[in-house]
C-alpha cells in the first residue's frame, strides 16, 4: 500500500515514522509548503518523493492513501480534496470545525467508496482498550460518571482553543467507551493569555443513561496530566497515560447498600489492581489498523461515525461556551458512513 503524509509540522514525522516501519506500506510522498520541513525529513527517508504541491499526489495514479496532519481548518477541504481524487484518507482529529462539514466529508467518502479515517488516537491506545473492555463486561459495574484531566503548560495556540486543541482527544474517547451520544452539553472556559482563544475549559457531558462526564482542558497548568477516571458502582479505574508504569488501575472501591442493622451505607476499600497493558506505540497500532482497513475494505473503528460525533459534541460544547455556560441539546442522530 502507498501512503502520502501531507502536513510535516508537529505531528506528521511521526505518522511518516510509522507508515515508513509498516512492512505492507510503502511511504511515497510527503508534501508540506515548506522548504525547510521537507528538507529535514529527506534524509530519514531518502526512497520517498518531497513536494510542496498536494497536486503531485492526487495526480499519481500508483498512490492509494492520503495522511493529512495540517492544520484544523484545512481538514475538511482537503479530506475532500483527497477523497474526490478516489484516494482514502486518514484525517487528524477532528474530522471538522463544524458538523455541516463533516457530514459533508463523511457523504464524500461513501459516495467515492473509500475508507475515511480519522485520528482518534487514543481509541487504539492499549490502555484506552482496558477501560474499555472493562466497561462492557460489567466488571466496574454500572459506569456512573467518567472525568478527565488533559493538561499541560504550553503549547499555546493562536487558531484554535482548547476544546478544539485538547478536548477532541477526551471526547472520542468517553463516546467509545459509552457508546452513546449526549444528550446535553456544557462549557466554561476563559481567556487569559490571548484574547478571544480560551486556553482553560471546564465541559460537562450528560448521557441519556444517566452517566455524566466532566473535562478539564488546559494548556495553562503546572501540572501535565493525560487522566480518566472511571467510577462504577462495584469498582473504579484510572487510566493514566503519562505514567511509564501502571498506565490502568483498578480500585476495588465502592459504597455498599444499607446494611440492615445500622441503615447506613457503608463504604468499601479493597484491593489496588494494576493489570498489565502493552506497550505498543498506539500510533503503530493506528496506522497499522488504517492500512488494514484499507488492504481489506474493512471499516475503520474511528470511521466517518466516530468522526462526525465527535464534531457534533465538540460543536455543541463550542456553542455553550460562547454562551457563557448556557447548556445546549443535543439531539440524536445516527451518523452516515457506518
Amino acid at each position: 500500500m502507498r501512503v502520502a503524509v501531507v502536513g510535516l509540522g508537529y505531528w506528521g514525522p511521526n505518522l511518516a515514522r510509522n507508515f515508513a516501519a509498516l512492512d505492507d506500506c510503502e511511504l511515497r510522498w510527503c508534501c508540506d509548503v515548506s522548504e525547510e520541513k521537507r528538507q529535514r525529513l529527506q534524509s530519514a527517508f531518502p526512497g520517498t518523493r518531497f513536494t510542496a504541491d498536494l497536486g503531485d499526489l492526487l495526480a499519481d495514479p500508483e498512490l492509494d492513501a492520503v495522511v493529512l496532519a495540517t492544520d484544523v481548518t484545512s481538514h475538511a477541504r482537503l479530506a475532500t480534496e483527497v477523497l474526490r481524487a478516489g484516494k482514502h484518507c486518514f484525517v487528524e482529529k477532528p474530522l471538522a470545525r463544524s458538523a455541516a462539514e463533516a457530514t459533508a466529508v463523511v457523504d464524500e467518502a461513501a459516495a467515492a467508496d473509500r475508507v475515511l479515517m480519522v485520528g482518534h488516537l487514543l481509541e487504539y491506545h492499549p490502555g484506552v482498550a482496558k477501560l474499555k473492555e472493562m466497561v462492557d463486561s460489567g466488571e466496574l459495574g454500572d459506569v456512573r460518571y467518567v472525568y478527565s484531566n488533559r493538561l499541560n503548560l504550553g503549547k499555546v495556540r493562536e487558531d484554535e482553543n482548547a476544546l478544539w486543541s485538547l478536548g477532541a482527544h477526551d471526547v472520542s474517547v468517553l463516546l467509545h467507551l459509552f457508546e452513546e451520544q449526549p444528550v446535553e452539553a456544557l462549557a466554561h472556559g476563559e481567556s487569559f493569555v490571548r484574547d478571544g482563544v480560551e486556553d482553560v475549559v471546564f465541559c460537562y457531558l450528560r448521557f441519556p443513561s444517566g452517566r455524566v462526564a466532566h473535562m478539564h482542558l488546559s494548556w495553562l497548568d503546572p501540572h501535565k496530566e493525560r487522566r480518566f477516571t472511571v467510577v462504577g458502582s462495584d469498582r473504579m479505574a484510572t487510566f493514566d497515560d503519562m505514567a511509564l508504569e501502571r498506565k490502568v488501575t483498578i480500585y476495588d472501591k465502592g459504597v455498599d447498600p444499607p446494611s440492615r442493622n445500622y441503615g447506613e451505607y457503608i463504604t468499601r476499600s479493597g484491593d489496588v489492581m494494576s493489570p498489565q497493558i502493552s506497550n505498543e506505540e498506539p500510533l503503530r497500532i493506528e496506522c497499522r489498523h488504517f492500512v488494514e482497513c484499507v488492504r481489506d475494505g474493512l471499516q475503520a473503528r474511528s470511521g466517518p461515525a466516530s468522526g462526525l460525533r465527535a464534531v457534533r459534541v465538540l460543536e455543541a460544547l463550542q456553542r455553550s461556551l460562547e454562551a457563557g455556560g448556557v447548556p445546549q441539546a443535543l439531539e440524536p442522530a445516527a451518523a452516515p458512513g457506518g
